[in-house]
């Protein structure tokens, strides 16, 4: 914990940026989905190279709340998280996610698990989840899009590799912290540690997972 609080302190004035990505590189993979549309989210990047957007956090927040139950609702919120989570560095996010919307699957699984989040069952919502072209990494970043409640319970948090590095590297270990190997109750876990974290160092527990992305397992680094 004390290494974690001198990180905080180090990063205290730090936030996340909005993310880029290229609208061109997406389109042929959301067109014969008809879920092109959602490349209009967020704002333009006024940088090089042309064409490119920008979107955030706040960016989901909104489609979120315009999405409600609706199935073709849920499923441009599920392509924004998608496109927001791959930016311009996962070259392979268009192809996983044109996999998971050709998945007929997908309208049950985004209906189940995002039921099961609101209600506070990250554990089922983390079993419920399977598509395909789509892993932790992402899935748990659509358990915090969708994720609503208010601040004082334990929200969703994204668990992708990067934040794991730096767990890893701070000496916490999910399953022996959990008891077990078994990745629900890992993620559950993990959940409820972050937000004991994030109380006692006086910080929101989004911006110490996003703190934790960051680092990408270079905690020595202030």
């Amino acid at each position: 914990m004390e290494q974690l609080q001198r990180l905080v302190v180090g990063y205290g004035e730090c936030a996340q940026k909005p993310v880029r990505f290229r609208p061109g590189t997406w389109h042929p993979r959301l067109a014969s989905h008809g879920a092109a549309h959602v490349l209009d989210i967020g704002v333009e990047s006024l940088g090089k190279p042309a064409g490119d957007r920008l979107i955030e956090r706040g960016d989901l927040a909104r489609l979120r709340d315009l999405a409600g139950d609706d199935p073709d609702g849920l499923r441009d919120l599920f392509v924004a998280v998608m496109v927001w989570g791959s930016g311009t560095t996962n070259g392979r996010g268009p192809r996983y996610t044109e996999a998971a919307l050709s998945d007929p699957r997908l309208p049950r699984v985004l209906r189940t698990t995002r039921h099961a989040v609101r209600s506070g069952d990250l554990s089922g919502a983390y079993r419920q989840f399977v598509l395909s072209g789509v892993g932790r990494s992402f899935f748990t970043k659509w358990f915090a899009a969708v994720d609503d409640r208010e601040a004082a319970c334990e929200r969703a948090l994204i668990l992708d590799d990067r934040v794991f590095r730096s767990l890893n590297a701070l000496g916490w270990s999910s399953w022996k912290a959990a008891g077990t190997r078994h990745w629900p109750t890992r993620y559950t876990t993990y959940v409820s540690a972050m937000h004991v974290w994030a109380s006692e160092l006086g910080v929101t527990p989004d911006w110490l997972e996003w703190l934790l992305f960051h680092l990408n397992g270079h905690v020595d680094e202030t």
